[in-house]
C-alpha cells in the first residue's frame, strides 16, 4: 500500500483530505508543521508528500530544500492558492514533482498522486536496480504526540528546544496527565544523549524502605530478599537520562541520598564497598508546588535548587482550549488505528462540548475520552451520545473570557469562526449564554 503524508495546518481540511485518500486505498498521516513533517519523514519513508505552501513554522519551499539537502527521493505535490503560482514555480524547480491549486479538484489531485508515485518508483528501480521499489515503514515516535499551537503551547515547546541540547537539570511542573513524561522523553531524544538509555522512575510507588536500592542498586545478601546482585537507575541511566516523576513524593532520606549521587557525580550500591562513577542528565516532575514543600519542611531547599537548574511549566488543558480539537482529532487518528475503524471526525455539538469542558484529568482524560467514543461510534461522526455525563452536561462556566478586552475580543472572533457564525455554538464553546455573547458582541462591535 503507497503512503502519503499531508502537510497541512488546516487540519478539518486535512482530516478531510485524510479521509477520502484512505478510501481510494492510501495509507495516510498527517503533520500540521514543517517541524512536524521533519521528524516524520526522518523515522519513516513515504511513497509522496502533499504539502501546503503555507505553514505555521515555514513553508514548503523550506520543507522542499531540507529534503533536497538530505538528497530524500520523495515525490513532493504542493498544494497552493491562485495567487501563490510564482511560489509554486519554485517549488518545482526545488524538486517537487508537480503543484495543484486550493480548493483542490479531487480527480486532478488523484491523477497527479498516482502520475507522481509511478515516477518515483521508475526513479527507484533505476538507482537501486532489484530493490523493491515497495515503501514499507514503522510507526514513528512523533506519531504519539502533536505539538499545540497556543501560545503557551510553543513558548513550551520553544524552551523545550532550547534546553534539550544543554546538560542542564530540568523541572517539570504540571498537573497529572499534562504529559510531563513525554516532554522528559522529548528533551532526552533531542539531546546529544539521544543514544544513551532513559530511565524513568515513579517517586510515588516506590517504597521508603526500597528507595536506595532502586536509585543506586544493591548486592546480594545485603537485604532480607536481595537474592542477587540488582543495578540501580543511576547505573542503569549512565550516559543518558533519568527521569524522575513526581520527585514530591520522596521521602527526605532517600532526599539527602539523591542529592549527595548528584553532587558526587557516583554512587554505591546497598551493601556494596566499592564506588561507581555516574554520567547522568536528570530530569524531574512534580504535580504539587515544591516551594510549598520546603516552607512546609518536606523537601530539601538545596535538592530543589538542584534539581531546578532549568524549568518548565506544562500548561493544562483549559488553557489550550483553541488547541482541544488538534489533540482529539490527533487521539482520533489513533484511536482509529488501533481500534480498526475509520470515524470521520467529530459533529459540531460534540466540538463545542470538549471546547466547554475543563478536563480536569487534561491530555490523558482526552485521549480516553476520544478512544471511548471512537469504539461507541455508530456512525461516520463522533456524536454527544458517545460521550461521558460529566463532559455533555457540563455547565458553561464562563472562564474563557478574559480580562485583557483585545484577548477576549480575539477569542470570542475564534468561536465565532469556528463554529460558522452559529452564536449559540460559539456562546457554549466559550462557556457562556448566549444572552452574554451578544452583549459582548454589541461591546466589541462585532456583526
Amino acid at each position: 500500500m503507497h503512503s502519503i503524508l499531508i502537510v497541512d495546518d488546516d487540519i478539518t481540511f486535512a482530516l478531510m483530505l485524510k479521509t477520502w485518500l484512505v478510501k481510494q486505498g492510501f495509507e495516510v498521516e498527517t503533520a500540521s508543521s514543517v517541524s512536524a513533517a521533519r521528524r516524520m519523514l526522518t523515522e519513516r519513508r513515504f511513497s509522496l508528500l502533499l504539502t501546503d505552501m503555507r505553514l505555521p513554522d515555514q513553508d514548503g519551499i523550506y520543507l522542499l530544500q531540507w529534503l533536497g539537502e538530505r538528497n530524500e527521493q520523495i515525490p513532493a505535490i504542493v498544494m497552493t492558492s491562485y495567487a501563490d503560482i510564482s511560489n509554486a514555480v519554485i517549488s518545482m524547480k526545488l524538486g517537487a514533482s508537480d503543484y495543484i491549486a486550493k480548493p483542490v479538484n479531487t480527480d486532478e489531485l488523484l491523477k497527479k498522486i498516482n502520475e507522481a508515485i509511478a515516477a518515483g518508483e521508475k526513479r527507484r528501480k533505476e538507482t537501486f536496480g532489484k530493490e523493491s521499489a515497495a515503501i514499507t515503514g514503522s510507526s514513528s515516535a512523533a506519531d504519539s504526540y502533536i505539538e499545540g499551537r497556543c501560545d503557551a503551547a510553543c513558548r513550551l515547546y520553544e524552551h523545550v528546544r532550547l534546553v534539550a541540547p544543554t546538560n542542564m537539570s530540568v523541572l517539570i511542573s504540571g498537573e497529572s496527565g499534562t504529559g510531563k513524561e513525554h516532554i522528559a522523553r522529548l528533551i532526552h531524544d533531542s539531546s546529544r544523549r539521544s543514544g544513551k538509555p532513559f530511565v524513568a522512575i515513579d517517586c510515588g510507588t516506590i517504597p521508603k524502605e526500597l528507595a536506595a536500592s532502586e536509585f543506586f542498586g544493591h548486592v546480594k545478601g545485603s537485604f532480607t530478599g536481595a537474592l542477587g546482585d540488582k543495578v540501580g537507575a543511576f547505573e542503569a541511566a549512565n550516559g543518558g537520562t533519568l527521569f524522575l516523576d513526581e520527585v514530591g513524593n520522596l521521602n527526605y532520606e532517600t532526599q539527602i541520598q539523591l542529592l549527595r549521587a548528584l553532587q558526587e557525580r557516583r554512587i554505591r550500591r546497598v551493601g556494596g564497598n566499592r564506588e561507581i562513577p555516574t554520567d547522568i542528565r536528570l530530569v524531574v516532575a512534580t504535580n504539587e508546588n515544591l516551594e510549598a514543600a520546603i516552607m512546609r519542611g518536606t523537601f530539601r531547599a538545596d535538592l530543589y535548587h538542584r534539581i531546578n537548574e532549568f524549568s518548565l511549566r506544562v500548561p493544562p488543558l483549559r488553557e489550550q482550549r483553541e488547541d482541544i480539537m488538534l489533540y482529539a482529532d490527533f487521539f482520533l487518528d489513533q484511536a482509529n488505528r488501533e481500534l480498526g475503524k475509520q470515524v470521520t471526525g467529530f459533529d459540531r455539538t460534540v466540538a463545542a462540548a470538549l471546547r466547554a469542558y475543563d478536563w480536569p484529568g487534561n491530555l490523558r482524560q482526552l485521549k480516553n475520552t476520544v478512544m471511548c467514543a471512537t469504539l461507541l461510534a455508530a456512525d461516520e461522526y463522533i456524536t454527544l451520545r458517545e460521550l461521558p455525563a460529566e463532559i455533555k452536561e457540563a455547565p458553561a462556566t464562563g472562564n474563557t473570557l478574559l480580562r485583557d478586552p483585545d484577548e477576549e475580543e480575539s477569542r470570542i472572533r475564534q468561536a465565532l469562526a469556528a463554529a460558522n457564525g452559529n452564536k449559540s455554538l460559539a456562546a457554549k464553546m466559550l462557556g457562556i449564554d448566549r444572552k452574554t455573547l451578544y452583549n459582548k458582541l454589541r461591546t466589541y462591535g462585532i456583526e
